[in-house]
């Protein structure tokens, strides 16, 4: 899986639908630096993760941990649980996520229409994430069960190998021109993976990870917050798979400035989910100073549609003080301005 796929014109499976994603330009400056976005939303599932998610199920079954009619248990926030859930499905696995309710709903809902079966740590009324929780349950349900796997995103090193073809979409489509690679860190598998692969083929690009205010991959201080599927809250460890050396910079960026950005973008056309916004954030807050003819990448791992009864919703955003019309504003005349380019 180390070469960029290509996809025939008509396949039988679901997960052979997943890579070959599009790049999009979403602006550029005078002096010709551009700012691509990789639109992992056109993924099956609508997210970069059912990558890894197919990757930790092949992977054990070549080694024997996983047979015909086995269970897969997974913690997770909603993405990974997807993905795990279209493959789980497609090789005659039953599938456990256990969840806490920080979860979009169309995600859990997403979940159960796809067959999985959802326990969750928290009680209704709380939507504080768990991800301590909700690991330490996984792990327990899958202890001393006979063909059962708990494939641990967090600390699973095939986590990382499963966007190793990613790395080579982006050499593949830019003809090894990319300088900068920007996106979210939650397990690291994502950002480091395609770092690693893409480094063996652009020795000099520069990575930046971005991950919630709140979170502590980067330090703290800690603090709860909103954007879904990535980050570290405290009380959890940060997963193995995040690998410092493979981060030039590491950069926090808040929910309100997050989620403004995917409102702002969501105006353009794009309906890009929360954490994508942080993303887009720090993208177009580096771009203007960036050398002449730059090309930064933007890993936008997650679609919007998702967050309609979230990021997309007034009241959601309201009830939590998350809306703060000056942001929006000043990040629509960023990206006006940059888009009149």
């Amino acid at each position: 899986m180390n070469e960029a796929p290509t996809r025939p014109a008509v396949v039988s499976r679901v997960s052979d639908l997943i890579g070959c994603t599009p790049l999009l330009e979403l602006c550029r400056t005078g002096n010709g630096s551009r700012l691509l976005l990789k639109l992992e939303m056109y993924n099956p599932t609508g997210t970069a993760k059912i990558r890894m998610a197919r990757q930790m199920i092949l992977d054990a079954e070549a080694r024997g941990a996983l047979r015909p009619g086995g269970r897969v248990i997974e913690s997770t926030s909603g993405n990974t649980g997807l993905g795990l859930a279209v493959i789980a499905a497609e090789r005659g696995y039953a599938f456990t996520a256990v969840v806490d309710r920080h979860a979009c709903p169309d995600k859990l809902r997403g979940m159960k229409a796809l067959g999985t079966e959802l326990v969750h740590v928290a009680d209704d009324g709380t939507d504080d994430l768990a991800t301590a929780a909700r690991e330490e349950l996984a792990e327990e349900m899958a202890r001393g069960q006979d063909n059962t796997v708990f494939t641990e995103q967090h600390n699973n090193p095939s986590n990382a190998v499963g966007y190793h073809p990613l790395a080579h979409e982006l050499h593949q489509a830019l003809g090894g021109r990319i300088d900068v690679l920007i996106g979210a860190v939650g397990t690291g598998g994502a950002l480091c993976g395609t770092t690693r692969a893409l480094r063996a083929l652009v020795p000099g690009v520069r990575t930046v990870g971005v991950e919630p205010k709140g979170s502590i991959a980067f330090g703290g201080p800690a603090h709860p917050y909103h954007q879904s599927g990535t980050g570290t809250p405290e009380g959890a460890p940060i997963g193995a798979l995040v690998d410092f050396d493979l981060i030039d910079e590491g950069v926090k960026v808040g929910d309100v400035e997050a989620f403004a950005t995917a409102r702002v973008v969501a105006r353009t056309g794009l309906l890009i989910g929360g954490s994508a916004g942080g993303v887009v954030y720090e993208a177009l807050h580096r771009l203007p100073s960036l050398p002449p003819d730059t090309t930064m990448v933007a890993l936008v791992n997650d679609g919007g549609e998702k967050y309609m009864d979230t990021v997309f919703d007034d009241e959601w955003m309201h009830r939590r003080n998350l809306v703060d019309p000056a942001v929006e504003r000043e990040i629509d005349e960023t990206l006006t301005k940059l888009r009149a380019k």
